[in-house]
């Protein structure tokens, strides 16, 4: 039997709690809700680093950041670290990448045979960050309240027109393999595709703002007094400029109406790559699995965006359907770089063609149905608004929050999922957080990841001057494309390129 095709689909920023599929009340996902209803939902899947780039590279890698140096949106992601990609592509697949990865450095493929467009953010130094001054904001990238209070309804913008491509370039990919295919070169294939919706700004097209009204809007859950939030948290408010930047009732209800209506808007392109998949007739053997980098608080605990590990920032969407996945939810704790080993067991791949030691494990048991007795995710956060690592470990309902700087968190997430009470000084809780500690301190040294994270920031900041001042090649991905080769051209017979695109191909092309 052919090995399954592997479809990826990837948002922004978009927490699980605000989808149809994950029991939001009124978020209208019927493409997502239709492959929960015939696949697996993990319940407890999380990102390894609440931050964009850090994220996709554990999640391409199956390694921890503190493993790879992937510290912060302007980290170098090595071209010698293996990706699913690579292993993939050994394996036999044809590979793709449509859309957002934020890779960073000179490689900007990292395995995939073919990448259909360039990325949206910039590949280079820019963006890092300073431990030395944590305090300290950078106003031309930091996140704050002016795009909270911007939110609304517009025909178009920056990521109204990628996602756009990305939707486009992905759909022609999949018929260029079915060309393929009809012409007898029949491989099975990877491909991701990663939009750039919901993540902020928080604005929306008409249509899809149209499927919700205010009265829909739902207003954050906890939200507790700014002399209660714990250090940590306090940080990100300044950086943000939640805490001295008000916000009205109503600027945070538009906010989390456009986050709602681009939650629907990435919605339809999940739809739009199954109805391709039937189109070509592979839908019934693919695995489609969807998935985000990283959540949004949206006004939760009075906070927004990401960079934290609570549940809105640091939970992800994971839901997977296909040839041998079961109908259920998956209740164990998993995490991103779980689906490196993941697509190896999918792809025939096994632990042996490993190049380096990886962080997670295959979801495909959990996927059929069967026991897994892993029940952990792991997560480090090592970029803007903290002078120190910040490590979540969560395993069955316990979650468990440190930071060098900061006092610990601890929370039940069965008896407390909005996370209102820190259980650390609870004496009922007293042994699980003494062993957390423990683990802590045996599997991380915040002072030494301290270290190596401050040496990087310096050179990267050094490298970005030079490379300002003119000193090298910038890295921005430009999809390669010849004219010539496309369509019709003069070198080309006219019926045989009509045929060549044609699909279904013509039965009565030959007569």
């Amino acid at each position: 039997m052919r090995r399954p095709n592997i479809v990826v689909v990837m948002a922004d920023q978009l927490a699980p709690h605000f989808t149809g599929a994950y029991g939001h009340p009124v978020a209208k996902t019927p493409h997502l809700d239709a492959l929960a209803a015939r696949g697996m939902r993990f319940d407890a899947a999380y990102c390894n680093s609440p931050l964009c780039a850090p994220s996709r590279f554990a999640f391409m890698s199956g390694q921890l950041i503190s493993r790879i140096a992937a510290y912060d949106n302007a980290s170098e992601f090595n071209a010698s670290i293996p990706t699913f990609a690579h292993y993939l592509k050994a394996l036999g697949y044809r590979t793709c990448l449509s859309g957002k990865m934020h890779f960073v450095g000179p490689d900007q493929m990292h395995g995939f045979e073919n990448r259909v467009t360039t990325d949206i953010y910039p590949a280079d130094f820019a963006w890092t960050p300073d431990w030395e001054a944590p305090d300290e904001r950078i106003d031309k990238w930091y996140h704050n309240m002016q795009t909270v209070k911007e939110s609304g309804i517009a025909q178009a913008t920056f990521q109204i027109d990628y996602d756009e491509e990305v939707g486009f370039a992905a759909r022609r990919w999949l018929f260029d393999v079915a060309r393929d295919k009809a012409q007898g070169h029949d491989s099975p294939f990877a491909l991701v595709a990663s939009f750039i919706h919901p993540h902020d700004p928080y604005v929306a097209r008409p249509e899809w703002w149209d499927l919700y009204t205010d009265a829909d809007i739902d207003l954050p859950q906890f939200v507790p007094a700014q002399d209660d939030q714990d250090p940590f948290s306090r940080r990100l408010m300044d950086g943000i400029e939640a805490s001295y930047v008000p916000l009205t009732e109503e600027e945070v209800r538009r906010a989390r109406h456009a986050y709602l209506a681009n939650v629907s808007y990435f919605d339809s392109k999940v739809g739009l790559l199954v109805q391709t998949l039937q189109e070509i007739g592979e839908l019934d053997n693919t695995i489609i699995l969807v998935t985000a980098d990283h959540g949004d608080m949206l006004g939760e605990r009075g906070l927004w965006y990401k960079m934290n590990f609570f549940e809105h920032s640091a939970r992800v969407p994971l839901v997977m359907a296909g040839p041998g996945v079961t109908h259920g939810t998956a209740k164990n704790a998993c995490s991103l770089v779980d689906l490196l080993p993941t697509f190896l067991e999918i792809g025939g791949g096994g632990p042996d063609m490993l190049g380096v030691p990886v962080d997670g494990r295959s979801l495909m048991p959990l996927a059929r149905g069967e026991h897994d007795p892993v029940d952990e995710a792991i997560g480090e956060y090592c970029a803007e608004m903290t002078p120190y690592p910040v490590v979540m470990i969560r395993r069955g309902p316990l979650k468990y929050i440190h930071c060098d700087a900061d006092p610990p968190q601890l929370y039940d997430l069965d008896k407390d999922p909005h996370e209102t009470v820190n259980r650390t000084t609870d004496p009922d809780y007293a042994d699980a957080a003494a062993d957390f500690a423990a683990e802590f301190d045996a599997r991380w040294n915040g002072e030494d990841l301290r270290v190596r994270v401050i040496a990087t920031q310096k050179a990267r900041r050094a490298l970005h001057a030079a490379m300002e001042a003119g000193a090298g090649e910038h890295w921005d991905y430009d999809p390669p494309s010849d004219a010539s080769q496309q369509y019709v051209r003069n070198h080309m017979d006219w019926t045989a390129a009509a045929s060549r695109y044609r699909f279904p191909p013509n039965k009565d092309s030959n007569r």
